[in-house]
């Protein structure tokens, strides 16, 4: 036991300057085989020496773990991990199953219930009165207990250790095996209800929730036709610079305090909320808002914005930022007026530098990339005409113009390739239903109240609306 106190506290003490300075030393190798070998020396090791100590093997690997995670390699590990990771916890949960007894479940069935349910209170407790002794608003703590409650997959092994040293009668094994189970498949749907625990718990986060809502809706309460701006990194941060070079409003929103801190003592209109809850985006003026900017690449959480913004203001267009093209029709789908790859803006530039480097005369490479753009993004294809844009080079311009079907419209229930608006010189960029749903314009059929936008010259853009609203 001595030994065992002895080994951890050194561990606990020096182990961590000691990891980051090894993975230090073996990151500036730059070498992806020789890091991962490291990982498995470190884990493997450590888990020796618990052994020898008199501790478990599984303890020594879970203290290598809360020690590497502690260094700033943590992101790295995981990733390389990831692969193991996924395999082994399958397999670990296969054993598991393989190990429940089901027979005397049926017949003490109120022991498990009542052993799931004792002892994810005490946990729940626990860890939420330690919270709040480290001074966490209520809510959090409350949270935090609700997040943690059930057991942990350390258990397992703690449970079969006991089983081997005889320290639990082997009739209490599948029992409490099955009530850490049972504690886990509930697990989601305390999350999943979390809000309304805690708001039913703690009036003080309620009002905590509200004051944070109202200095989203102080600041945004004055504004119309803004641009709301889902999370303000480095992109979201580029975007307000050049809507304000505009003199165009916006209101971001954004989930790391220090971030909101230091841009709001700068001056920039940006606050605290999650974009992906209706709350924040109505207290950001959602209703008022002329378009929506989800600048992170985060395909779940913007596909919430974009059933929240479908569902509470239709008519409100909405850009998606992505990596690349993976989940583009999902999110054309679910409502996004445009989708930005990174992936193809970057080869753009790439391809742009590289024929200016080469020789191509730089018209031509504006030329070419603005092809490319247009080929890509149906909205660029030209712009809405408007009383400036009257001048001898802009009058045969391509432009853009929306047209509105009529609620009786005769085209309703026809297909749009019957109209053959591409044999007057005119595309359809973008097809958008009443209800503010986009779709795809190839192969869909027409609705009244549906919006088209299109776009080709002057005179087949008034020929194409004679055609569409006759």
């Amino acid at each position: 036991g001595l030994k065992a106190a002895v080994l951890l506290g050194l561990l606990f003490y020096g182990g961590q300057k000691l990891m980051r300075w090894w993975l230090t030393l073996v990151a500036r190798r730059k070498s992806d085989e020789l890091f991962m070998l490291n990982l498995l020396l470190v884990t493997l090791g450590l888990a020796w020496m618990t052994e020898h100590a008199g501790l478990s093997l599984a303890l020594g690997a879970f203290v290598a773990g809360m020690l590497i995670a502690e260094t700033e390699y943590k992101h790295q590990v995981e990733t390389d991990i990831r692969p193991f990771h996924d395999v082994l916890l399958g397999l670990f949960f296969i054993t598991i199953g393989m190990k429940l007894d089901w027979r005397p479940l049926v017949d003490h069935w109120w022991l498990v219930i009542l052993l799931t349910a004792l002892p994810v209170l005490a946990k729940f407790a626990l860890i939420a009165g330690l919270a709040r002794m480290f001074r966490s608003p209520p809510g959090v703590a409350l949270r935090t207990g609700l997040y943690l409650a059930q057991a942990g997959e350390f258990g397992f092994v703690l449970l079969t250790l006991g089983e081997q040293h005889r320290l639990i009668d082997p009739q209490w094994v599948s029992p409490v095996l099955a009530s850490m189970v049972l504690s886990m498949l509930v697990t989601p749907f305390i999350i999943m209800y979390s809000n309304r625990i805690v708001m039913k718990l703690s009036s003080s986060d309620w009002l905590m929730q509200s004051v944070a809502l109202t200095s989203i809706a102080k600041k945004s309460i004055k504004t119309e036709a803004h641009v709301i701006i889902c999370g303000y990194g480095r992109s979201g941060q580029n975007l307000a610079r050049l809507l304000e070079g505009e003199a165009i409003p916006y209101m971001a929103l954004d989930l790391d305090p220090d971030r909101v801190r230091q841009a709001a003592a700068a001056g920039q209109s940006v606050v605290f909320g999650d974009a992906a809850k209706v709350q924040s985006l109505m207290a950001a003026g959602l209703a008022r808002a002329a378009a929506v900017v989800v600048s992170y690449h985060d395909t779940p959480s913007a596909l919430k914005i974009l059933n929240l913004v479908q569902t509470h203001a239709p008519r409100v267009p909405v850009v998606v930022r992505t990596i690349d093209d993976t989940d583009l029709e999902k999110l054309r789908a679910a409502g996004a007026t445009e989708v930005v790859p990174e992936a193809i803006e970057g080869s753009l530039m790439l391809a742009s530098h590289a024929l200016a480097l080469v020789g191509v005369p730089v018209r031509r490479v504006i030329r070419i990339t603005r092809d490319a753009r247009d080929k890509r993004y149906g909205l660029l294809r030209g712009y809405f005409h408007g009383a400036d844009d009257d001048t001898v080079d802009e009058l045969d311009q391509a432009r853009l113009s929306s047209v509105t079907l009529p609620t009786a419209s005769q085209h309703a229930g026809k297909p749009l390739d019957d109209l053959a608006l591409h044999a007057l010189g005119v595309a359809v960029v973008s097809l958008r239903r009443a209800s503010g749903k986009g779709l795809l314009a190839d192969g869909a059929t027409l609705a009244g109240g549906d919006t088209l936008v299109i776009s080709g010259r002057p005179q087949a853009l008034a020929l194409a609306e004679e055609k569409l609203l006759g």
